[in-house]
């Protein structure tokens, strides 16, 4: 991430890195990565955590992981399958595996793997908290399922990641689904290299989702989110 700034109290900054769920995430204390593919290792000099969903060739690209590893001594955190691709390359004290159900503290900052419907040996999604509270649901390649709904009244997203495109079924409704049953503040479509499917994602919400707002992200720039009381 370019910015130097530091989010303010109650605020996270994204950027979208590719076509794919490539995210940039900074909190106050911390910068992740989250399954970055088709980037160059100097976008990424300043990360302390790369997260990995599944091991899928547009989530994982092991030689890029393995090089800003080595640049940023930055921790690995990843599913199973994308462990076990690792695990030759990256110091044994900087590789840690996570599964559905885990919680993993970085500093103040939590992550937690949920379940993810997609096509994967162990792939997650993610629930990553700030050190504030705010909250950002990270759904990889993921299909809807019945659980979301519980989920999304327990954890009070304040951003959802919904994919609508590329995947295996992956499409402007089911993103819609997964934003109808969590119900956030503020839905970002990805994972599609046709705008058309963040447009029609969008209209989706704005006709039946009154009080979720969507923000369609262009690559490589900035955003500020910052937490709503619900």
């Amino acid at each position: 991430m370019s910015t130097q700034k530091i989010p303010e109290k109650n605020t996270v900054f994204f950027e979208w890195l590719n076509q794919y769920s490539g995210i940039l995430l900074k909190t106050p204390t911390k910068t992740f990565a989250i399954d970055p593919v088709d980037v160059k290792p100097k976008h990424l000099k300043n990360v302390d955590i790369i997260l990995l969903t599944h091991e899928h060739y547009d989530h994982l690209d092991s030689r890029l992981v393995k090089e800003v590893q080595k640049n940023t001594c930055c921790t690995i955190i990843a599913d199973p399958a994308s462990a076990f691709q690792l695990k030759p390359h990256i110091p044994i004290d900087k590789l840690q595996v996570i599964r559905i159900g885990d919680i993993i503290k970085v500093g103040e900052v939590s992550i937690k793997a949920a379940k993810c419907n997609h096509e994967a040996r162990y792939p997650n999604t993610y629930i990553i908290t700030s050190e504030d509270g705010v909250k950002i649901y990270h759904t990889a390649d993921s299909l809807p399922f019945p659980e979301l709904a519980k989920m999304g009244l327990d954890e009070k997203f304040d951003l959802v990641f919904c994919s609508v495109g590329i995947a295996k079924n992956a499409s402007p409704e089911n993103g819609f689904e997964i934003a109808r049953l969590t119900k956030p503040p503020l839905v970002v479509p990805y994972h599609t290299n046709f705008p058309a499917n963040q447009k029609a994602f969008q209209q989706l919400i704005k006709k039946e989702l009154h009080r979720t707002a969507c923000l369609i992200p262009e690559i490589n720039k900035i955003y500020q989110i910052s937490k709503v009381k619900q």
